[in-house]
Formats: structure tokens, C-alpha cells, sequence
């Protein structure tokens, strides 16, 4: 029973996880969502601005904390150890809802692009983005990120094994495109506001302060990533430069 019990929390945050990726796209996007990034303003600027700013950084530290091997070590004193990642899936989930349940527009346009040319290129790049975020995860193993081949494991009792490191498709040309796909889709929007850019530029901010804990800890957990690091520019691609690992 305990098995079958780890193995249908795993599912349920998995599918709260797809939920809210799909949610994602609406409410940045501004379309088939009831509270978008740019819905109307309800409350005064400032008090917007701070609210948002706490969202963002509520999901900043829930994502980074839960994500270093030390807080990972201290979680599975209290549950087992393949339901880890889909606790880390799950808390996740939680502090976007919440950001989709609390924002506040803002209002104000920064920019707006009315050409159809612009407008068509923008939208583009922008399912390009969502897309690449999705698609780099079956680079790597999307299953495992999202905790499903943990708790499958569990519940057939084999044991789980790390993950070889490997550089496959865009891995080969850049260490980070599931950060490049989310720049895409923060970024490229024919009308920016305050309260996108403000989205925009804290999530940006994240993103590479985030690539700095996350490249530490693959560096510890793979001889292979220092070399790696040398050969494969960061998160935009370079001629010339791609990876001699496989």
C-alpha cells in the first residue's frame, strides 16, 4: 500500500505539474485565463508591485532551496526517498498557483507593437520558447526530472539509479536550454507592460542565479560537467563551439 500510495502522489503532482504549465502559457500569454499577467489593475501600483515582487520571490527560494543536495538530504529523513522529486514537483506547483491566484496587474505599456510582421514574429518566438522548454526536458529525461521514474521504481522495488550525464540534441550547443526556451517565453510578447517586464526581469534574474547553484552542484556530481563547462557556451549557442562529451 505504501508503494501504490508514493507512486499516486508522484502521478498527482505530475499531473498538477502539466496543469500548471498549460496555465503558464494562458496567463503570461494574456489569453483563456481569468487572471493574467495584464487583466485589469485592481489595486494601487506600489501595492501590486510589492505583492509580485513577493510571488516571485516566494517561487525564487522554494525552487533554489529544495533543489540543493543538503535541503534534499534533510526532506528524505522524514519520507522516502523516491517520493523526493515530486515533493520538490508539488511545492512547486503550489507557489505558481499562487502566483496565478495573487498577482496584480499593473497596467502602463512599455511597449506595443500594432505591425502585423512584429506582432506574427513575437508570438512565434514566443511558442518557440514553450516549446524548447518542453522539449529540452526529453533531452535530458523528462520522466526523471518530474519525480515519475522515481516513484515508478519504488513501486516496482528496483532500485533507482542516477541518471549518466549525457549531452544530447541542444545539449551539444548550449548547457541550458530549458533556460534559454524560458527567456523566449517571458521576453517575446508584442506588448509589454510593467507588470510583464517587472515578471520579465525578476524571472531573468532567477534564471541565472539559478544556472550559478545549479552548475556547483553538477560539477560535484559529475567529473564530466567541469570539461563540460569549457567547450559549451552557457545558454546562448556560439559557433564553433559544441560538446566533444556524448
Amino acid at each position: 500500500m505504501k508503494r501504490f500510495m508514493v507512486l499516486l502522489y508522484g502521478a498527482i503532482s505530475y499531473a498538477i505539474f502539466f496543469a500548471v504549465f498549460l496555465y503558464s502559457i494562458g496567463f503570461v500569454g494574456n489569453f483563456l485565463v481569468p487572471n493574467a499577467i495584464d487583466s485589469a489593475p485592481r489595486v494601487p501600483l506600489a501595492q501590486a508591485l510589492l505583492i509580485n515582487l513577493g510571488l516571485l520571490g516566494l517561487f525564487a527560494v522554494q525552487h533554489s532551496l529544495m533543489a540543493r543536495p543538503v535541503f534534499k538530504r534533510w526532506l528524505t529523513r522524514f519520507i522516502p526517498r523516491a517520493a523526493e522529486r515530486s515533493t520538490y514537483v508539488m511545492a512547486s506547483n503550489l507557489a505558481m498557483i499562487a502566483l496565478f491566484l495573487f498577482w496584480e496587474p499593473m497596467g502602463i505599456v512599455v511597449w506595443d507593437f500594432d505591425g502585423a510582421i512584429a506582432q506574427t514574429m513575437l508570438w512565434l518566438a514566443f511558442g518557440f520558447g514553450w516549446l524548447l522548454v518542453l522539449v529540452s526536458t526529453f533531452m535530458i529525461n523528462h520522466f526523471d526530472l518530474f519525480g515519475l521514474r522515481q516513484v515508478w521504481l519504488y513501486f516496482r522495488k528496483r532500485e533507482y539509479t542516477q541518471l549518466e550525464f549525457r549531452t544530447t540534441w541542444a545539449y551539444r550547443w548550449i548547457r541550458h536550454p530549458i533556460y534559454l526556451g524560458w527567456l523566449f517565453a517571458f521576453w517575446a510578447t508584442p506588448t509589454m507592460t510593467i507588470a510583464h517586464l517587472v515578471f520579465a526581469l525578476m524571472t531573468t534574474a532567477y534564471i541565472f542565479i539559478a544556472i550559478l547553484l545549479e552548475e556547483k552542484d553538477l560539477s560535484d556530481a559529475h567529473e564530466e560537467y567541469v570539461q563540460y563547462k569549457e567547450e559549451v557556451p552557457m545558454i546562448f549557442p556560439v559557433p564553433g563551439r559544441s560538446a566533444s562529451t556524448v
